[in-house]
């Protein structure tokens, strides 16, 4: 695709070239055709094969995006925290959360027809699970893995585990007749997954797209789309242009877009199939300048976060007022207030600065900080840029550093080689999972958990009785805690509830994409028809 092409004036013939070679891959029929010839084309911004389409050993938005259409969990979890059946049909645990009793149901067969068993359940808590990314924590006090007839399998706890559910329900199921005896994380079926979910792999071609066909015999009842395109589409515009054109049916679109998405009848943003995202400041402590609680807080209180969300995120979001979204209301610590802990009060944040021995020098400058940020996230990147103009006005100097994701992650945690860094990130399946792991110790300098150096003991053992216990009201004082501290010691802190992470669709190919699905990332399979 040449992108330098598509923002000239000849934009239509780039676009039709585009649209072409979409239609030549997926085999597009326009307006027109049948459910039989007409694929529904999601466009995808690199090659998924790069990191593989098994969500179970790989932590990254694209391969959750195809484990979600091939796989099933045991339980299914909504993007709004709401628990339904799965693979089991129902389950129970134990009055001291000690045994999580699976009911599977009857009948359901693996994508190449060999029968779905408590065998391969067993094995996945054995095996599989403790290699996943939420999965590890849960595996550690898997004391059994019990059969107990046909369609039982019984998960024996050393301790309770607070996240219990919502950890099994991150849980893709995998065939043991396929896994067992290989080495899991290379083998060839997380290239080609088999799976019993309500779409089956079908190929994949090198830099171009990934193809998936309706699984005639899903469990979970017909399936209306007969086949599933996923085309590479690298540049953000050519994504847009291609959607508001009605030529793909729904993709993932810069902020920016938004304005042309809501002024056009056939496009329109969900408003949900992932878990709920946030766009967060992160502290590096270890930075002498930032050693003081009281300076981080400044920091922070200087960033005007409902501008951040009107300009930086064009509107999609709700500035962030504490530390968990008001959707886990549950956890939420009401005595945490962003607007009256850390209000944008300029000459008290300028006292507070000047107290703390960083006064300004002949130029007007205090210090300087460098902020990383990861580039192809552009809202974030916009974010950055408001930062460094709002840290100014304190006497901040801010160096923006942007990177790859991969460079990002190898110098923000294992290097600790920044001082402010912001990024988007998922608030994940539960708190104690998809939150507490930017406030713990992390000593290991693990990617994707707390950067700063903060090891607090008064959190760590917040989080610590979070997770050991099933009580939901002693989890949320537990969390509560969690938070009480974090306030005081401000090294990690959303600024804002992002909407924008949500895909675009196009009704002018299909209709009925938004219906409601379990697991996030699932697309809509069984509610889509075409439109007329």
């Amino acid at each position: 695709m040449n992108t330098a092409r598509m923002n000239r004036t000849g934009r239509g013939r780039s676009l039709a070239a585009l649209v072409v070679g979409v239609c030549v891959l997926s085999a597009c029929s326009g307006g027109g055709g049948t459910q039989a010839d007409r694929p529904y084309v999601y466009a995808v911004g690199g090659d998924p094969m790069t990191l593989g389409l098994n969500a179970q050993f790989v932590s990254a938005p694209i391969s959750l995006l195809f484990s979600a259409q091939i796989m099933d969990p045991l339980i299914a979890l909504s993007d709004d925290y709401e628990l339904s059946p799965g693979l089991a049909e129902r389950w129970e645990v134990s009055a001291d959360g000690l045994d999580l009793t699976l009911h599977l149901r009857s009948g359901v067969t693996w994508h190449d027809g060999e029968p779905f068993t408590a065998e391969d359940v067993k094995f996945n808590f054995e095996e599989i699970v403790p290699i996943q990314t939420y999965g590890a924590l849960l595996a550690e006090r898997i004391e059994s893995v019990e059969i107990t007839d046909p369609t039982t399998v019984t998960v024996h706890l050393t301790t309770p585990f607070g996240p219990l559910l919502e950890t099994v329900a991150s849980q893709f199921m995998l065939p043991k007749h396929i896994y067992e005896g290989t080495d899991y994380v290379t083998n060839q079926a997380n290239k080609e997954p088999i799976g019993t979910g309500p779409m089956m792999f079908d190929s994949y071609t090198s830099g171009q797209e990934v193809v998936l066909t309706r699984n005639p015999d899903y469990w979970g009842g017909e399936v209306q789309v007969q086949r599933g395109v996923f085309t590479v589409i690298p540049d953000a515009n050519a994504r847009a242009e291609a959607l508001l054109a009605g030529e793909i049916d729904e993709a993932l679109l810069d902020p920016s877009q938004h304005a042309r998405v809501s002024a056009n009848e056939n496009t329109r943003l969900l408003e949900h199939g992932i878990f709920p995202q946030s766009v967060v400041a992160m502290f590096n402590t270890q930075t002498p300048q930032l050693s003081d609680p009281a300076v981080r807080a400044a920091i922070f209180a200087a960033l005007d976060r409902d501008a951040i969300v009107e300009n930086a995120l064009t509107g999609l979001g709700t500035p962030a007022n504490g530390f968990v979204p008001p959707e886990i209301d549950w956890a939420v610590n009401p005595e945490v207030d962003f607007d009256q802990d850390y209000p944008r009060d300029l000459d008290a944040i300028n006292r507070t600065l000047d107290e703390a021995g960083f006064e300004r020098g002949p130029d007007g400058t205090r210090f300087a900080l460098k902020v990383l940020y990861i580039t192809p996230l552009t809202e974030v990147g916009k974010t950055v840029e408001m930062a460094q103009s709002m840290l100014g006005e304190i006497g901040i100097a801010v160096e923006i550093v942007g990177t790859s994701g991969a460079v990002f992650n190898e110098t923000v945690y294992p290097e600790s080689d920044f001082d402010l860094a912001f990024l988007r990130t998922s608030l994940g399946p539960d708190p104690s999972l998809g939150i507490a792991r930017w406030y713990e110790c992390n000593e290991e300098k693990a990617t994707a958990q707390n950067p700063s150096g903060v090891c607090d003991p008064e959190i760590d053992a917040a989080i610590a009785a979070a997770l050991d216990t099933s009580d939901r009201a002693e989890r949320g004082e537990a969390l509560k805690r969690m938070q009480a501290r974090a306030a005081e010691l401000m090294y990690f802190a959303p600024l804002a509830w992002f909407d924008g992470a949500y895909t675009t669709i196009s009704t002018a190919r299909w209709q009925g994409q938004d219906g409601a699905q379990a697991p996030p990332e699932r697309r809509a399979w069984m509610t889509m028809t075409p439109a007329e």
